[in-house]
């Protein structure tokens, strides 16, 4: 019965243990979607030959620089929505900064925009080969170039003054600045100078009402020049907001009534060609068209700047000049962010009838906050390659040397073994 039984038993289990062989081999490697991870790269280094294994180190890159990308990675700027398309020659701003040859740095300083702050950096806040000799008690420094040169590299308030007019806006100082030097008795042919603008801007609605504090205070500028054309304009074409020495005292309903303030739009104005506009004469074109080209040519004239800045992002104005010039501040920039302006308290409409009095200014502040941040962005990726290709050449050079070294050393060592061999087998 048990021999019968056991005949029975053995082809099904025959039958079964060959459908398992076949299933094996046959069966498809990934059933369903579920497909297995791939294997860890250190795994499969190990599994192929010497070249594929010498490929695949060789993207992978060494342990190091794996490390670094994901160091990088983890402190990557965040992504920045650009609202405005810039090439990349007006993203990448590097200016062959010669001091000891015949380059100026032309300060553009527009009033209540922290220029101030920034003038005084310049001076004395520099790394310099020759610093700007100052004296205490007097606003002017003299900076001179290194060598004993008494020609001026920087033409602003701290370091040349008003030499241009209070407050010198583009036109006046593109046409003064190069004769403005030669009176200077600054050597060399005007022709062979660099001119270098930079500026300052800030946020429209904070810098206006930082303005009127100023004014309220007693501030006029009324010795402003106003040069365009050869001429200063008229009173009819310029007319002032108030009668007696200054507006002292003036509330900020009365200073945004005068409709010929320059505190509106000034930014614009002082950055653009006014000479396109027919300057001061309101009647050389209607002001819709008048408005827009003073809003492009302010664009216009800003990017093609050598640097500007902005007042609400004080270490990235730092970083960008720096990286612009290859010049070094001592001490950080701070970022100051109680100020009078932030100490008045406006309502909503209020603030929307300062943004339609400086509607110029909006625009071209969005304009350039997004460009200053583009080039932020582009400077600090450009600094993070060129860290990183510089480490990778630093690994490189210390393999090879201690690739060149251990050669050496096995000689020394062999060298040194048979010697003593030598002298055991003399003793």
């Amino acid at each position: 019965m048990d021999e019968r039984f056991n005949r029975w038993l053995l082809p099904p289990l025959l039958a079964l243990l060959f459908l398992l062989i076949v299933y094996q081999y046959v069966s498809p490697a990934c059933p369903g979607a579920a497909c297995a991870r791939r294997p860890p790269a250190s795994a499969a280094r190990r599994g192929g030959g010497p070249a594929e294994r010498e490929e695949e180190e060789a993207a992978a890159g060494t342990p190091e620089e794996e490390e670094e990308v994901a160091a990088e990675a983890a402190v990557a700027l965040p992504r920045l929505v650009a609202k405005f398309p810039f090439a990349r020659g007006e993203l990448c701003r590097r200016v062959r900064f010669d001091m000891r040859g015949r380059d100026v740095i032309v300060f553009l300083h527009i009033q209540k925009t922290g220029g101030t702050t920034f003038g005084r950096h310049l001076v004395r806040n520099i790394r310099l080969e020759q610093p700007c000799y100052c004296r205490a008690g007097q606003k002017k420094c003299a900076c001179h170039r290194p060598g004993g040169d008494k020609d001026t590299w920087l033409f602003s308030r701290f370091s040349t003054g008003w030499s241009c007019g209070l407050h010198a806006d583009w036109t006046e100082l593109t046409s003064c600045v190069p004769a403005a030097m030669e009176r200077r008795g600054c050597a060399g042919n005007r022709t062979l100078r660099n001119f270098y603008y930079i500026t300052m801007l800030r946020d429209p609605v904070s810098r206006y009402l930082s303005e009127w504090k100023h004014v309220q205070r007693g501030a006029t500028w009324k010795t402003s020049l106003h040069m365009c054309d050869g001429r200063s304009p008229t009173p009819d074409e310029l007319p002032t907001c108030y009668e007696g020495d200054d507006w002292s005292g003036v509330s900020l309903q009365e200073f945004m009534d005068c409709s010929y303030n320059l505190a509106n739009n000034r930014q614009v104005r002082m950055l653009a060609d006014l000479s396109l506009v027919g300057c001061y004469n309101l009647t050389f074109m209607n002001e819709s068209e008048r408005n827009m080209i003073l809003l492009q040519s302010a664009k216009n004239n800003l990017k093609n700047m050598a640097f500007f800045g902005l007042t609400e992002f004080q270490r990235k104005t730092q970083y960008l000049f720096e990286r612009t010039f290859n010049l070094k501040f001592i001490s950080p920039f701070t970022q100051f962010n109680v100020t009078r302006a932030s100490n008045v308290d406006i309502g909503e409409d209020v603030r929307q009838r300062i943004e339609e009095l400086n509607f110029l200014d909006v625009q071209l502040y969005e304009y350039a906050k997004d460009l200053f941040l583009q080039r932020f962005q582009y400077s600090k990726q450009e600094e993070h390659q060129q860290n990183r290709l510089k480490r990778r050449e630093e690994r490189r050079l210390l393999r090879e040397q201690r690739a060149h070294q251990s050669p050496r050393e096995e000689a020394a060592e062999v060298a040194v073994t048979e010697d003593y061999n030598s002298q055991v087998a003399r003793w």
